[in-house]
Formats: structure tokens, sequence, C-alpha cells
């Protein structure tokens, strides 16, 4: 469906018949704001900045899914309307406030119009991705991926890679085990987020419920700004999914093309 028409969003799905036993995730993959929400009051630099979308992330994770023969799925609609890895009775679900971003479109929602907001954004995705993983026989592993600002509220990160993981740390362990073999940017666990910041719900949802090993990777986003970057980033990635599924007796993740440092 257009998502500037009324009605349910779908995610899209990239390579919906993939054998690879990885389903990739990206629940910030877009910034658009379908027509009916009057862009939240914002101008084109808001929605073209971090505030309304992971800048980079889909671009990558549709690059490793395609070397990894995996699944996937992607919101289409900014994390403004509705942000895809949060519980709905999350405040940040649809936040008023985004790091120093007011929302104008999101002040004093109506329980109609979250619920709205849910049915039409959140839901279309949850049920979309459940319904990939229980047709997909052969899904071992769920990784979704996200891009990180370089300055947070003033302050900026060093870390350039983050692996994170909730309660299952398996696939994480050994990302963080095989980082060295594949990159020499600052690769951490749970940063510049972690579990306790409320990011790991699409993993504990979709991941840990379903028996799928899980990772979320979180990439700074100055480190994918042009094309060539994301190209660069993509072929590590893969390759580093792919290295550490032989590492795990995982079989049928693909392989990846190149271990750029």
């Amino acid at each position: 469906m257009d998502p500037d028409q009324a009605g349910p969003i779908l995610p899209e799905v990239f390579n919906a018949g993939g054998s690879g036993a990885v389903v990739l995730v990206c629940e910030h993959a877009s910034n658009a704001i379908p027509a009916r929400y009057a862009n939240l009051g914002l101008d084109d630099g808001d929605l073209t900045s971090h505030v309304a979308w992971d800048p980079g992330a889909y671009d990558v994770a549709r690059a490793v899914a395609g070397q990894l023969d995996a699944i996937f799925v992607a919101s289409r609609v900014s994390r403004l309307v509705y942000d895809c890895n949060r519980l709905p009775e999350s405040p940040d679900a649809m936040p008023e406030i985004s790091e120093i971003f007011e929302i104008p479109g999101n002040k004093e929602l109506s329980d109609a119009q979250k619920r709205e907001r849910v049915e039409n954004v959140y839901l279309p995705f949850k049920q979309t991705l459940s319904d990939v993983i229980s047709r997909a026989g052969q899904l071992k592993i769920m990784v979704t991926v996200h891009s990180f600002t370089p300055v947070y509220f003033g302050a900026s990160r060093d870390v350039h890679i983050g692996i994170l993981h909730d309660e299952d740390s398996r696939f994480a362990d050994a990302m963080l085990e095989l980082s060295g073999q594949f990159t020499s940017l600052d690769v951490r666990r749970n940063e510049p987020y972690g579990p306790e910041d409320g990011v790991t719900h699409t993993l504990i949802e979709h991941g840990v419920r379903n028996g799928l090993m899980n990772v979320m990777i979180e990439i700074r986003n100055d480190l994918l700004a042009v094309e060539q970057d994301r190209i660069i980033i993509s072929d590590m990635l893969a390759a580093w999914i792919g290295a550490v599924c032989d590492k795990l007796g995982i079989a049928g993740a693909g392989k990846g093309t190149a271990c750029p440092e």
C-alpha cells in the first residue's frame, strides 16, 4: 500500500524467498511521513536528520541480506510516527521529544490517535515479521541493523560499532570474539545503547520468543555518509556474520564477499 494513503502501511520485504539462515530487520529504515500526519509539524531539515530515521542503515542491511541470501524486513515509516522497535505503551513509541528535537505532531495525542498509529504502522510491521519468521523454517538468526549519531546531546561518541543483545548473548559474544578479524574500528558491547534503554524490543519479541539467536548492530552514521563507505561496511558485516555462523555451526548462512578494515 502507498504509505500516503489511509490505512495499514505494510513494511518492505526484500528477498522473501531467501534460503539463508539469517533474517535482517531495519525498524528505522525510512524517514517517510504519510501525508495524513502533516510532517508532524517538522521542517525538511529535521526530517533528513538522525532524529527521523537511521541514515544508511537500510542500504547496509539490504546489501548484507543480498550477500547472505537473507530475507530482509524494513519499516517504510519514520520512527517519529511510530518506532517499530518499541511497545505501544512505551513513551518512546511516539515521542514528544527526541533528543533535542520537539515533535509538535506528537504532542498530547489522544488515545484514538495513538491507537490509529499502532494499528496502521506497528501491528502491520509486527505481523509481517512474525509471518516471515513462521514461514521460513530455515531461520536461525535475527540481525537488526541501526545507525546512531556521532554527537548526542552535545557529547561526542567514540564507539564506531555497537554489538547489542538482551538475555541471549550467544551471537553477540561470537561477533565480539571475532571482531578483530574483520575490522579495526572501535567495536563495543551494548553501546551506545543497551537493554536498559528499551532498544531490544524486536530482539525479544521476534528473536528470543521464536528461539532465534539474535543481535542488534549499531553503526555510527558518519561511517555511512557516502555510498562507497556503505559498501565497505556492508561487505565487512556480511563476511563477519557469515564467519560467526560458521563458528557456531549454523549452516546455510551464506558468505560475505570481503573482510576490509
